[in-house]
């Protein structure tokens, strides 16, 4: 199995007509020329939480997005991605709710780091914690065994609630690592193609340590995931994020990586009409990457551009997002703070309506992405030119749900008669088809206010020309007879 080089979908299973029968149909009807390189499907499991995260198993599909048989229909015609939460699985999982019945005599009960895992008398040092990589006030909920009523701390990286709804997993396990086995036989079963590893950095617990991306443990890890993943001929891509350094860490270790730093560069870039430290990053960033502007997350910040930015310089960006109607997620561990407090995790928001919905900035950010090397991700949202969905974050109180708006078939239809989608929807044609990103890329000198990207790969050439100042782009190339031609994007 090898990634192809042209563009992907990343879509809720219920986001695009209601469920996964509809979205194929939609993808079908659509977009059947437009992502060439697959769909990412975000959790379509049973899940308990989180909006898909927490999920009680990888065996099944949520009935009210169909079956497995659904999955395989879109797998005929586009590569399918899915979600593995490596780190951790929901409290209402079978085996989960096995161990809070019968405590340590359940069969089950190994796949779970119980606290005397890493603590002798299983109790919690306060020293130890303050090392951590928090993300939330305590890495570990307590539980009651039904049986014997006895008290367990169960470790619990994510979760909003307490107890958390997130168990993790003892990857040292052997029972992990066979249930793992069988989640991946699944996936091939089903005709997956890539699994993302979700929360991959948390894997490793270790006392003394940040709790995240734990060298060397960490690559033992991946190595043994990703010898089984070439087994089934399945793609991986571990999601980090982290401090770009770890990233690239990835990169040499042969993993594909996301590209975490590309979307706030691009929204700096557009802000401020100004290249330079976009230029510098396209050239020498590492290439083997999945590029995104928007996700169902954010667009992030800290840690994954620590020392790449000026935290008085990113305030001030940051002001002009909350200006144009984002919220903010933030950094809870005070020592992963900026020395200055800035704490800014990610900036949740429609990459649209953070542009000011200006139709030729949103073109020119994209153009910059599918210029950028590597395997273009396009958010549905983003997909759809769709706006921040602020109702929604009224109603749920959940700030992410910004950039996750649902469309109805209707709402589908209307958005693709605007011209900004039309005029995407053509820019990603181009990307899919233009051999020459197949080429070699280069960084063309270029005024402070200006951008200038190409491709080469035989007679095939093109150019990138962005005017910061107008935020208009056009793309001077080779057509298919030889001749120069230009595409004003």
């Amino acid at each position: 199995m090898t990634v192809k080089n042209q563009v992907q979908l990343i879509t809720y299973p219920d986001s695009l007509g209601g469920d996964l029968k509809t979205l194929n149909h939609v993808l079908l009807k659509y977009f059947r020329d437009i992502f060439k390189g697959g769909v990412h499907i975000l959790p379509p499991f049973p899940s308990s939480g989180d909006r898909g995260f927490a999920p009680l198993t990888y065996l099944e599909i949520e009935p009210a997005f169909g079956t497995w048989k659904d999955i395989r229909a879109i797998g005929e015609n586009f590569d399918v991605l899915v979600d593995l939460m490596v780190n951790h699985i929901s409290k209402q999982s079978e085996y989960f709710q096995d161990f809070l019945k019968k405590g340590r005599e359940s069969l089950y009960a190994d796949l779970f780091i119980t606290l005397d895992k890493l603590w002798e008398d299983g109790e919690p040092v306060r020293e130890d914690i303050n090392k951590m990589f928090l993300r939330r006030a305590l890495p570990y909920s307590t539980f009651i065994v039904e049986e014997t009523g006895e008290k367990e701390k169960v470790w619990t990286t994510f979760g909003k609630t307490d107890p958390s709804e997130q168990i993790d997993l003892d990857i040292k396990s052997e029972k992990v690592k066979q249930l793992l086995t069988e989640f991946f036989m699944n996936f091939k079963e089903q005709n997956v193609k890539i699994v993302r590893l979700d929360a991959v950095g948390y894997v490793i617990k270790k006392l003394g340590t940040s709790c995240f991306f734990v060298e060397p443990e960490i690559y033992e890890f991946l190595d043994w995931i990703m010898e089984l993943a070439n087994s089934l001929e399945i793609e991986l891509l571990p999601e980090v994020h982290s401090h770009y350094s770890i990233q690239y860490k990835l990169a040499e270790h042969g993993c594909w990586i996301y590209d975490f730093i590309l979307p706030y560069r691009i929204l700096d870039t557009l802000i401020n009409k100004s290249s330079s430290d976009l230029l510098e990053y396209l050239k020498t960033r590492p290439h083997k990457q999945f590029t995104m502007l928007d996700c169902h997350d954010g667009v992030p910040v800290k840690p994954d551009l620590d020392d790449l930015i000026d935290t008085k310089h990113a305030r001030k960006v940051v002001d002009v997002c909350l200006e144009r109607g984002s919220n903010l997620s933030l950094i809870l561990s005070d020592e992963h703070k900026a020395e200055d407090g800035f704490d800014v995790h990610q900036i949740r928001c429609s990459y649209y309506s953070v542009l000011n919905c200006d139709d030729d900035a949103y073109l020119a950010a994209r153009a910059i992405q599918f210029f950028t090397p590597g395997v273009p991700q396009v958010y549905y949202v983003g997909l759809l030119a769709g706006e921040n969905d602020l109702e929604n974050v009224r109603k749920t109180g959940e700030g992410r749900e910004i950039n996750r708006h649902n469309f109805t078939l209707g709402e589908i239809e209307q958005s693709l008669e605007k011209e900004v989608v039309q005029r995407l929807l053509k820019l990603i044609r181009f990307r899919n088809e233009y051999d020459a990103f197949n080429g070699e890329f280069k960084v063309l000198e270029s005024a402070e206010n200006e951008i200038r990207l190409s491709w080469n790969k035989g007679e095939k050439t093109c150019t990138l020309f962005i005017d910061l100042r107008t935020n208009k782009s056009v793309i001077d190339y080779v057509d298919k007879k030889g001749r120069a031609a230009q595409y004003f994007i």
